[in-house]
């Protein structure tokens, strides 16, 4: 190693320590077994609260969201016109040198059938080291993150650089809202009040095994819902004489048809490089299989592994498509003309949606079954947010400081946010999370019966999250 490779080995592997050293000693410090213990009970506040959509009702959390921050002296407005669906937005003022950041999460969860959870889904109940409860993983751990990184910058007393923006939002489950609230409400009515150059939100993580971290997810992008139906056309009659062309019966069979067609693989820049990179911290097994996506002679078994195995790799392969909701019948003894089937389709940025419409109907072979296009279709996808930026930077080295040794990687989150919105106007948006292991994946996954998050993983996420945001918005020490 010549003496120029040393000194910038040396420098790459001390800086983050010297940055982090920098920032505490600008700051007060923390005691921050006091912080995890107001942590959990904010937190075990947010989980009992029932906000689930439909019908919402985030007004409830919004306003009490408010009263911590004000009784702090951090000023903050609900914003939407429907009165039962406010959401929130606080501001830390800086000096104005740099443009803002700006974090958020939203207030909404989806609903929960009771009777499959093990635990009360709005308990809170901490069992196994877990806190258990709708909401743990989407997406309460980025509302208390942020909460909790606005409470702390500013007992901090830190000089800051850029203003600090925590947006607590309603309606992101039902697509973002728009109307009299939600994100689409905000950008709509309220872009002064959130125009920022970053913006951290959901769907990242740490990737654990066994217990152990292996690597920090941040998603730079994310899928892109298309809508498409199923309907079946048939002959009306008596449900005591069968007929050839029951519309519910070729339905049915085209449902099954579409759940067993494995779409092709496709991946785009940032998948591709995922998949790399996790081949190389991952175990020896799963890396071969990782590596064999690849390998024209692998390719299909380890596809077929994924598929059974791990839900979320196989998402990212490609454009996946999921009956969600079948509709057809209204009597018990009479035969419909019409049934429909409402598929859940995410595709990657540059799939081309006339062409996976016209294999999916080559697929279900029916001429009594038609693929209709619904809601959203097509239209460009927001660029992918860019790795280069000083908020990447900061996640990757705050990630390494809560979990010493983890690198960071790029992610497609498989799934929608709000931060789709945000990406369409130019901001750099990531989706960071606490630790999830592998194995709940799953089991424990988000929308899923029996939701739950590691307690010292909540923890540990306040830290990370404060100190990346304490690192590009605070005055550099002179």
């Amino acid at each position: 190693m010549t003496l120029q490779s040393a000194i910038s080995l040396l420098i790459r592997s001390t800086l983050p320590a010297l940055m982090a050293s920098a920032i505490c000693a600008q700051s007060k410090p923390i005691d921050w077994k006091a912080v995890d213990a107001e942590t959990l009970r904010y937190f075990t506040d947010l989980i009992q609260q029932d906000t689930s959509n439909p019908p919402g009702n985030e007004t409830v959390e919004a306003k009490y969201l408010q009263g911590i921050l004000e009784r702090e002296g951090i000023p903050t407005k609900l914003v939407g016109t429907d009165m039962q669906r406010l959401s929130l937005i606080a501001r830390l003022k800086g000096n104005g040198s740099k443009k803002p950041i700006l974090i958020m999460g939203h207030t909404d969860e989806v609903p929960v059938q009771r009777d499959r959870w093990t635990q009360n889904p709005f308990g809170a109940a901490i069992v196994d080291g877990f806190i258990w409860g709708r909401g743990t993983l989407d997406d309460k751990p980025l509302v208390i993150g942020s909460l909790m990184t606005m409470l702390l910058l500013k007992r901090s007393g830190v000089e800051l650089d850029r203003d600090v923006i925590f947006v607590a939002e309603s309606g992101e489950e039902g697509g973002g809202g728009g109307g009299g609230y939600g994100m689409g409400y905000i950008i709509q009515n309220n872009w002064a009040d959130i125009d920022a150059e970053y913006c951290l939100s959901e769907c990242g993580d740490f990737r654990s095994v066994g217990g152990k971290v292996l690597y920090q997810k941040v998603a730079v992008s994310e899928k892109n819902g298309r809508g498409m139906m199923l309907v079946a056309h048939g002959t009306a009659g008596h449900g005591s004489q069968p007929r050839e062309d029951s519309a519910v019966v070729h339905l049915a069979a085209a449902v099954a048809a579409v759940a067993h067609w494995q779409p092709p693989m496709h991946l785009t820049d940032t998948t591709r490089t995922y998949v790399e990179k996790v081949a190389s911290v991952t175990s020896l097994e799963n890396a071969a299989r990782l590596r064999g996506l690849f390998d024209s002679a692998k390719t299909e078994e380890s596809q077929a592994w994924f598929r059974k195995n791990d839900v979320e790799m196989n998402s990212e392969l490609r454009t996946t498509v999921d009956p969600t909701i079948f509709q057809g019948g209204f009597r018990s003894n009479v035969l419909s003309s019409e049934a429909n089937a409402t598929l859940d389709i995410r595709a990657v940025a540059n799939e081309d949606m006339e062409k996976y419409r016209a294999e999916l109907i080559r697929v279900i072979n029916d001429p009594l079954v038609s693929v209709e296009v619904t809601g959203n279709f097509g239209g460009a996808a927001p660029p992918d947010s860019r790795t280069d930026t000083e908020m990447y930077r900061a996640l990757e080295q705050a990630g390494a400081r809560a979990y010493p040794n983890t690198p960071t990687f790029p992610w497609m989150w498989t799934g929608g946010t709000d931060m789709r919105g945000l990406r369409a106007k130019g901001m750099q948006c990531y989706g960071i999370a606490p630790e999830y292991p592998q194995e709940d994946t799953m089991t424990h996954a988000f929308h899923s019966d029996n939701e739950r998050v590691s307690e010292v993983g909540i923890y540990k996420f306040i830290q990370y999250m404060y100190d990346a945001v304490h690192q590009v918005a605070a005055k550099p020490a002179k």
